[in-house]
């Protein structure tokens, strides 16, 4: 692979962008300054470059884990706050990554985004049933009766005569739950919980499938990801 192309790949602009940008030797390989676009490059998963003094890593897939703070939306037309694509930098928005998913725009935690297509309605499928773990911390105390109701099946206006339930509930403090879903109705933790004679107050998302939100990764902070982590998960719902 050429550096250009690299570039081009890597979302650093047209390819008379990136042209210019390595004629005017603001790319770096090994260390060194580069300004031939035609350079070789091997395209191994990992090996470094450096674009005006940042470095960077050949991502054949791009494929990110966020820690959404409040206050953004998943979306590529936000209305009434930031997209959460304002958080990552340009060239991964110039790759066309999108959210996997959606969470509200006050609901915090755990949020892919990508850029291969299949692999983002993998996630996303009904049939699926990607297990994702929600901490609640609810308007009002928690006792067993609530726990009890959620995981009996409640009914939501939109699917009437159904009970809806989560796959586990469990009360982890004197206001908080802890819920496990497999399927993303719209504002379903709310509905859920506001059906069984509470209100959510805030909503975090710590598990997305085999995935843990890393406790270093600060709110507003994105890390990559390897793809086979998903890809080859013989059952997303574990």
């Amino acid at each position: 692979m050429r550096l250009s192309e690299l570039l081009f790949t890597q979302g650093f602009g047209t390819r008379r962008q990136v042209a210019s940008l390595i004629a005017s030797g603001r790319v770096r390989l090994g260390g060194l300054p580069v300004d031939d676009p035609d350079t070789p490059f091997q395209g191994e998963r990992g090996e470094p470059f450096e674009v005006d003094g940042e470095r960077w890593t050949f991502q054949p897939t791009a494929l990110v884990l966020l820690h959404k703070p409040a206050g953004h939306e998943c979306s590529l037309r936000p209305q009434a706050h930031p997209s959460v694509l304002s958080l990552l930098p340009a060239p991964l928005r110039q790759r066309g990554v999108q959210p996997v998913g959606r969470l509200d725009a006050d609901t915090t935690g755990l949020l892919l985004l990508t850029d291969d297509g299949r692999l983002n309605h993998r996630l996303t499928s009904p049939r699926h049933h990607v297990h994702k773990v929600y901490e609640v911390q609810c308007a009002h105390p928690v006792d067993a009766a609530l726990v009890r109701r959620l995981l009996d099946g409640v009914e939501l206006r939109d699917a009437p005569g159904e009970r809806v339930r989560p796959l586990a509930c469990e009360a982890t403090g004197p206001t908080q739950i802890r819920l496990t879903l497999d399927e993303g109705r719209y504002h379903q933790v709310k509905r859920m919980v506001a059906a069984a004679g509470n209100r959510v107050a805030a909503l975090h998302r710590s598990r997305f499938g085999p995935l843990e939100l890393p406790a270093s990764l600060e709110p507003g902070q994105w890390c990559w990801l390897d793809p086979a982590l998903l890809q080859d998960a013989p059952d997303l719902g574990r």
